[in-house]
């Protein structure tokens, strides 16, 4: 992008913040009756993809050393069209083409090298907001690129926990339901307790002009935003997604212990977060890794922003169904995740046919 052109962009972006008239994708916003109703352009917009719902298992290890390092991290923004159930698709936007977006893990003390990718085949201008940065507005007052743009900021990670990322453009709302939000894991020196296995999963709201279930494009819907009433709510931006219906179950075995990472994106709606048939042994609410835990715990709220770190032990086989426990989210918008263990039955603690 030419330098007067990167001007007007960001004038205009500017004024667009200040009046609340434009946001960063160019859609006007105008009063209509009770609300604001927003004109866009309608249809599938980017390369189709088959998924863009995160591999749950498929995060960085635990970290091992007791010594500060560097890291280059990139994000790339990825503006996909992809199905949020069979045959309904919509309009995703993504760090790194997956929801929620890339788990970046780091230890207390380290040094993040940043870099933020726009490519030029994208429609918007999009930056990112590290709730784990010290700095103006999380690193998103100097990570705005537009189309065709890359940026590079720096930080140290000061205080450790796990925290919610997401983009911060004007019009956050409508970006961070699309898609882009994700989670940094700060780590203390000392590191985390062990676990057998690590999960990582992604809660947010999509609003669409059509009921769930409806075949063919979902457009995004501002009308549904404003009145805060989703269409879907969903993990890792998929209906029923981490299911053996749809892209698998997580799996585990009877004995192990596991710690689920949830960050919430929303934009707006708390969850409930609860394990069907289970219970989360520890807890740290908000990520707040160095606080007491909470113990034995049936359902926690995590509120938007936000994250949680969850312990369980797994002694039984079968089933274990994650949800938010405002349950038309689950029955009627899509939000469910199982983790499957498997083992031997264990008649002691859980006997469905006793004689």
């Amino acid at each position: 992008m030419k330098a007067s052109s990167r001007r007007d962009f960001l004038k205009g972006l500017g004024v667009a913040a200040a009046g609340g008239l434009i946001t960063s994708s160019g859609l006007s916003l105008e009063a209509e009756g009770r609300g604001r109703s927003a004109r866009i352009v309608t249809g599938p917009m980017g390369r189709r993809v088959e998924r863009v719902a995160a591999d749950p298992a498929d995060i960085p290890p635990p970290i091992h050393r007791d010594w500060p390092i560097t890291h280059d991290i990139t994000l790339r923004v990825e503006e996909v069209v992809a199905e949020i159930e069979p045959g309904v698709t919509f309009n995703f936007m993504t760090y790194n083409g997956q929801i929620p977006g890339p788990m970046i893990r780091v230890r207390q003390g380290d040094v993040v090298n940043l870099t933020i990718e726009n490519p030029s085949s994208n429609r918007m201008p999009h930056n990112v907001d590290f709730h784990a940065v010290y700095g103006p507005g999380g690193g998103a007052a100097h990570t705005l690129v537009a189309p065709g743009q890359s940026k590079t900021i720096r930080f140290r990670c000061l205080y450790p926990g796990a925290f919610v990322y997401h983009c911060a453009v004007p019009d956050l709302d409508y970006h961070i339901s699309s898609g882009m939000f994700g989670m940094i894991l700060v780590e203390p020196p000392e590191g985390l307790p062990p676990v057998d296995r690590e999960f990582y999963l992604g809660q947010h709201e999509l609003y669409t002009d059509k009921q769930p279930g409806e075949p063919g494009h979902h457009n995004f819907d501002f009308e549904k935003l404003f009145e805060e009433k989703p269409t879907y709510v969903l993990f890792n931006g998929a209906k029923y997604g981490l299911t053996a219906d749809r892209y698998g179950a997580m799996k585990a075995k009877v004995g192990e212990t596991v710690r689920i990472f949830l960050a919430v994106g929303g934009p707006n709606l708390t969850s409930a977060f609860h394990p069907i048939g289970n219970v989360f042994t520890h807890v740290w609410r908000e990520g707040a890794i160095q606080s007491n835990p909470e113990r034995n715990a049936q359902t926690v709220a995590v509120p938007p922003g936000s994250c949680g770190i969850f312990h369980m032990r797994l002694p039984v086989p079968g089933p274990v169904k994650f949800v938010d426990h405002a349950l038309t989210r689950v029955a009627r918008k899509g939000l469910l995740a199982v983790l499957e263990v498997e083992g031997p039955e264990q008649p002691d603690i859980y006997n469905p046919n006793p004689a």
